[in-house]
C-alpha cells in the first residue's frame, strides 16, 4: 500500500470507531488490520507506559482493560491525518466518561507503521497525567505479554 491508501485506511479506521451513538461504533476494520505481531507503545514513564506485542494484546489487554474504565464504548475522534510512505500519523481527542463520571477526553498523537498492507506499530503520545487521573494506574494483573 501507498501512503495515500494507508491514509485512507486510517480515514476509515476512525470514521467507523467515532460514531457518536455508542451502540453505532465498529472496531472490526482495526481489528481485521492489526498485523498479527502488531506492537503498540504507550510512550512515557507513568505506569501505563509499555510495549503490548501482538494483536492479541492490543486487543485484549490494552483495549479490553480501557474498555472497563469507560462508561461507553471508547471514542476517540480524528482530526488530522499525515501519510508518508508506510507512516501515518494521526491527531486526535477522546470523547469518553469513565463509570464514575469523570470526563476523559485526552489528546493523542498516534503514529501508525504499515508494513504489507497491515499496521505493524502503533506509537502512542497522550497526556499521561490526565490518563492516570482519569483511568488510575495501569494494573499490572492485566497484562499477559507486554512488556
Amino acid at each position: 500500500m501507498n501512503a495515500t491508501a494507508n491514509k485512507k485506511l486510517m480515514q476509515d479506521i476512525f470514521a467507523s470507531a467515532a460514531n457518536p451513538d455508542p451502540a453505532a461504533r465498529d472496531r472490526a476494520l482495526f481489528a481485521a488490520s492489526l498485523a498479527e505481531d502488531a506492537k503498540w507503545v504507550v510512550t512515557g514513564q507513568y505506569s501505563w507506559s509499555r510495549t503490548f506485542s501482538g494483536k492479541d494484546s492490543i486487543l485484549n489487554d490494552l483495549h479490553g482493560y480501557v474498555r472497563t474504565r469507560l462508561r461507553d464504548r471508547t471514542r476517540t475522534v480524528a482530526h488530522r491525518f499525515i501519510a508518508d510512505g508506510d507512516v501515518v500519523v494521526v491527531e486526535a481527542k477522546g470523547d469518553n466518561v469513565t463509570p464514575e463520571g469523570v470526563r476523559y477526553d485526552n489528546d493523542y498523537c498516534l503514529v501508525f507503521q504499515f508494513e504489507d498492507g497491515k499496521i505493524k506499530e502503533i506509537r502512542e503520545y497522550c497526556d499521561s497525567i490526565l490518563t492516570e487521573k482519569a483511568l488510575g494506574p495501569f494494573p499490572q494483573a492485566a497484562v499477559r505479554t507486554a512488556s
